[in-house]
């Protein structure tokens, strides 16, 4: 469960997900203070996604998406100037209440979103997770790549890591994290997914990127 209030972290082009790790570089005064307090705390922060067209507003408070998801440094590597080197672990999803003023970072009164799969919805999501794994699979065999799943990777985990590992735009993403549970993503994956491998423009590579 999150506390009523977390650090936010925007950024242009990365969009955390549930039980995923994201490896960051810290470097900008704030943020450096940011981590300073997340590992004197609880070590959570909130990332969040900034709206289109926000870059030119970065050094202030640009608009960002409402729906982000909040990670706990797993390590931290403090470096000579100040940085520093983070891994996160996204824990849960949230949606911003509101933001309190002043501070040298943002800081968000949010509301946790469950994620996952209710039990019901678990045969179906099975179903899916092998029709997704056929849909990457066609992918990677024409970009010449050899497609292999890890079978032991919870059907959760396996949508979530592919959602923030597979080559998609930041907006795509977005619109993955905000679906309701892990089923509905694993679908809007599938679709994204068929629409690259069918685009006129050449073949998709299914290429990770991160």
């Amino acid at each position: 469960m999150l506390p009523p209030t977390i650090p936010l972290f925007p950024l242009p082009n990365v969009v955390l997900f549930p039980n995923v790790f994201l490896p960051l570089h810290i470097f900008e005064p704030r943020y450096r203070a940011m981590v300073a307090d997340a590992l004197a705390g609880d070590r959570i922060i909130g990332m969040v996604l900034l709206q289109p067209g926000s870059e030119h507003d970065y050094e202030g408070r640009p608009p960002v998406f409402p729906i982000g998801c909040a990670g706990v440094v797993t390590h931290a590597e403090p470096l000579g100037d100040g940085r520093y080197d983070i891994v996160l672990r996204g824990i849960e999803r949230f949606r911003i209440a509101g933001e309190e003023e002043g501070g040298q970072y943002r800081v968000a009164r949010v509301d946790g979103l469950p994620d996952g799969t209710p039990e019901p919805e678990r045969q179906f999501l099975r179903q899916q997770r092998q029709r997704l794994e056929a849909v990457l699979a066609a992918a990677l065999e024409r970009g010449g790549a050899e497609p292999r799943f890890p079978p032991a990777v919870p059907d959760d985990d396996l949508v979530n890591a592919l959602s923030q590992y597979i080559e998609l735009e930041p907006l795509e993403r977005q619109a993955l994290l905000e679906r309701r549970t892990t089923l509905d993503r694993c679908r809007g994956l599938i679709e994204l997914l068929e629409m690259k491998t069918m685009a006129p423009k050449g073949p998709w590579t299914g290429r990770m990127v991160h």
